[in-house]
């Protein structure tokens, strides 16, 4: 017997936060080369998902600041239904990605893609975006700099907040 069971595309919005100047300066300043310095959101449902400092975000595809991405990536299809994910993201929102739980290195905007990556198709994002933090934190400049990162918050202006601002 068959079922009728709707399915969704899902897909991986990348963004080279430095516009390519990772790519050129990270050679000198790091001694190990960078392509990006990477801000990730997924798309589906007809919107896009992100976390930042602010929290839980959405918007149009697309509709943040930082405008078209640099890159798509097809992460396959969910039959997780909208709903069901908004009640995720709430509860994501509530506990774990929380505004004031945004850390640069350790848990940001992709470690909350990867995770609902995994959440909607059982994929992750891919690894060249995950290990960003530790590639940079392996060099001294990135030990040097560590402090002053760490205190960065990045929200991409344009979004909507669904859950969990900067509230305790």
């Amino acid at each position: 017997m068959e079922r009728n069971v709707t399915r969704y595309n899902v897909q991986l919005y990348i963004y080279d936060l430095s516009r390519g100047m990772a790519r050129s300066l990270s050679p000198i300043m790091l001694g190990k080369q960078l392509d990006g310095i990477w801000h990730t959101a997924i798309v589906t449902y007809g919107e896009e998902f992100f976390f930042g400092g602010e929290g839980i975000s959405s918007c149009s595809p697309g509709g943040t600041m930082l405008g078209p991405p640099d890159t798509v990536v097809e992460l396959g299809e969910t039959e997780v239904s909208e709903e069901i994910f908004m009640e995720y993201l709430s509860s994501l929102g509530e506990s774990t990605y929380r505004g004031d739980r945004y850390r640069l290195f350790e848990h940001n905007c992709n470690t909350f893609t990867n995770e609902v990556a995994q959440f909607l198709t059982g994929n992750s994002i891919p690894s060249y975006i995950t290990d960003l933090p530790s590639e940079v934190l392996s060099t001294p400049f990135g030990q040097i700099l560590r402090p002053i990162l760490d205190s960065i918050h990045i929200a991409p202006p344009g979004g909507n907040v669904i859950n969990g601002g900067r509230n305790a």
